[in-house]
């Protein structure tokens, strides 16, 4: 009896003599807006992707819509389940002690946080690999990626974060209460175990690790586009890129800039075995600017797409009343586009068939 208790009590002693203390008003307020902003946002992004998914589901488009659905649900239960713990824990004025004495909410709490914050980290590297397998190698993809291919790699992502996120509990280590008593992670407090410094060791990196391949895949993928454009431009004379370029760079700077504070104070801490008094302000400031990439999540990968920039171009030119861009590079999807200019650069066959033509034509 005395040990099951033990964890939550423990945690809960260490936490009465520290400073970090946060207003119970405005951090309810802000959780509430927080995960309604992230559930209305994710709601409405699988509603497109859904929409879409149907349009394409026979096209190489689909894999993308696949990766993407999975995304935005992860973020929707995300905010859900996390959301709804800190609500509890601020309605019930953070008094761990009466409603976590045997440290089963503190764990759940945990492990969600774990498995929430690497798995949409791990499905943005997954869904970059696959943007640059598409534009770079459009035959192998269109034959090797297929849906049954990508829900396993769905499956096997999820499985791999649960494994994760799962690790403390099957070696019974306890997840801690945090220095501000609103939230549960690996122990970041007085780290002097190997144990304790290998989680957040772990985390960070396997995070770091995945914002690495993403913005890798994604430069060379935007590298790709750009080629391919140059090469077909006095042919075409479309600038259809422009969606991908711009859904890339939006990618990389979200993530990196709302994802990396939280991931390097982490590494911090489990290198340096503790932190200072002011570390707690640091963690919560870095925690919500990784909430707020799960927020934008949809509107980078679903909304920041083909219409909105064609609206956002119409406004530009009206305000500025220059001619920089013919609409007419809006005919078709930027991704069909890249994979059909890209397949027709690589095979020979294909290019002389294109120069036959009007010989042929001029013949008859």
């Amino acid at each position: 009896m005395n040990g099951s208790k033990s964890p939550g009590l423990a945690g809960f002693g260490i936490l009465k003599n520290t400073t970090c203390h946060t207003e119970k008003k405005i951090s309810v307020f802000f959780s509430i807006i927080f995960m309604t902003v992230g559930i209305l946002s994710n709601s409405l992004a699988i509603a497109i992707l859904m929409k879409a998914y149907q349009r394409f589901r026979q096209k190489s488009k689909a894999s993308f819509l696949l990766l993407a659905s999975g995304l935005v649900i992860t973020d929707l239960f995300g905010h859900l389940i996390n959301g709804a713990i800190a609500v509890f824990v601020y309605a019930s004025d953070k008094d761990w002690i009466r409603f976590n004495q045997s440290n089963i909410l503190c764990s759940v709490f945990g492990i969600c946080m774990v498995f929430f914050g690497l798995c949409p980290l791990f499905l943005g590297s997954v869904m970059a690999v696959e943007r640059c397998i598409g534009v770079t190698k459009p035959i192998f993809h269109s034959t090797k990626m297929t849906s049954k291919h990508v829900k396993m790699m769905l499956t096997m992502v999820c499985l791999f974060a649960v494994i994760i996120a799962l690790l403390p509990i099957l070696r019974f280590r306890a997840y801690q209460i945090q220095a501000s008593r609103t939230w549960c992670f690996y122990k970041t407090e007085h780290v002097e175990d190997w144990e304790d410094r290998f989680y957040l060791l772990l985390f960070s990196c396997l995070g770091l690790l995945a914002l690495a391949i993403s913005f890798l895949c994604n430069a060379v993928t935007g590298i790709a586009l750009l080629r391919v454009k140059l090469k077909s431009q006095q042919r075409q004379g479309r600038s259809h890129h422009f969606e991908m370029i711009i859904q890339l760079l939006a990618i990389m700077c979200v993530s990196c800039i709302c994802w990396s504070p939280f991931l390097v104070t982490m590494a911090r801490i489990g290198i340096n075995k503790s932190h200072s008094k002011e570390t707690c302000e640091t963690i919560l400031f870095a925690l919500r600017m990784a909430t707020w990439n799960q927020i934008l999540d949809p509107w980078v990968y679903i909304l920041l797409r083909k219409a909105v920039l064609k609206n956002l171009y119409k406004i530009t030119r009206g305000c500025c009343g220059v001619h920089i861009i013919n609409l007419h590079m809006w005919e078709l999807s930027s991704i069909k586009n890249s994979l059909k200019v890209a397949a027709i650069s690589e095979s020979p066959v294909s290019s002389k068939q294109v120069n036959l033509q009007p010989l042929s034509s001029t013949g008859q």
